[in-house]
C-alpha cells in the first residue's frame, strides 16, 4: 500500500514549491492581461486564465497528499502538460494569436522552458511516490 503523503516530502516538497510559484505568477499575468488588453488577443489570455488554475490546482493537490488529492494533481499535471504541448505548438502555427507571451505559449520560452519541464517531472514524482 502506498503512501499518499509521500508526495509532499523531500523533492516533493520543492516540487510543490515552484508549482506554487507558477501559479502566482501566471493568476496575475492572466489577471494584468484580461484586465488591462483583453481585447488584442482573447484567446491567448484566456488559455493564461486557464494555465493558471491549473497549477493552482496542481500544487494545492500535491500539498494536500491524500488518495483523492493525487488523482486530481495527476489528471492537473496531465492536463499541463496536453496543454503546454498543445497551446505551444499552435503559438507557433497561429502567432497572430499570441502578440504577447503566455505561460504555456512558445512552450513556456518566456518562463525559460520551465512549464514544459515541470509536468515532466511532477508526473515522474507522483509515479515514483506511488
Amino acid at each position: 500500500m502506498s503512501d499518499p503523503a509521500a508526495t509532499k516530502h523531500g523533492p516533493g516538497r520543492i516540487l510543490i514549491a515552484v508549482y506554487g510559484v507558477f501559479a502566482l505568477a501566471a493568476t496575475a499575468r492572466a489577471g494584468v492581461q484580461i484586465a488591462t488588453k483583453f481585447h488584442e488577443a482573447p484567446i491567448a489570455y484566456l488559455l493564461s486564465a486557464v494555465a493558471a488554475v491549473v497549477y493552482i490546482a496542481a500544487t494545492f493537490a500535491l500539498a494536500k497528499a491524500t488518495a483523492v488529492s493525487r488523482k486530481v494533481a495527476t489528471v492537473a499535471i496531465g492536463v499541463e502538460l496536453v496543454g503546454v504541448i498543445g497551446i505551444g505548438a499552435f503559438s507557433y502555427a497561429v502567432p497572430g494569436d499570441f502578440p504577447d507571451a503566455t505561460v504555456w505559449s512558445h512552450f513556456g520560452q518566456g518562463y525559460g522552458f520551465v512549464p514544459l519541464v515541470l509536468p515532466v517531472l511532477g508526473l515522474l514524482w507522483l509515479r515514483r511516490t506511488r
